[in-house]
């Protein structure tokens, strides 16, 4: 899929989860996905390259630019715990959801209970 795709299939998975909103703190070009205030995706366009920028666990991150030359660690952020996706590649409109969707999963953890749109272990892992 191209950049353009990349970015539409990242951004109606993201719409579709609870509390999600988009905002543009850095400026009309980068849109930013935030749950509850808290940031879980944004795009960004890197010399000409659209690219969609993921959190991640450390783990799950370093396993998946090892299985995939389109990621790689996030642009501009914490390298560990957030990755890059790259048009072009053998990355999948599946893939890219279940990457939007840990993402989420890994924000709402973090925050207060209370706060918390959704049970984050739970949440899109029966659609597996």
């Amino acid at each position: 899929m191209n950049g353009r795709e990349l970015q539409k299939c990242a951004a109606m998975r993201a719409r579709e989860l609870p509390a999600s909103t988009l905002e543009f703190p850095f400026g009309p070009d980068f849109d930013v996905f935030k749950v509850r205030g808290k940031m879980f995706m944004f795009h960004a366009v890197v010399n000409g390259e659209r690219q969609v920028i993921l959190k991640a666990l450390p783990s799950d991150s370093m396993a998946l630019r090892d299985a995939h030359a389109d990621i790689t660690p996030g642009y501009h952020m914490n390298k560990r715990h957030w990755i890059s996706l790259h048009p072009g590649g053998t990355l999948t409109a599946d893939m890219v959801s279940e990457l939007v969707t840990e993402s989420y999963r890994l924000v709402v953890s973090g925050l207060p209970l209370a706060q918390q749109p959704v049970e984050p272990h739970a949440f899109g892992r029966q659609q597996r």
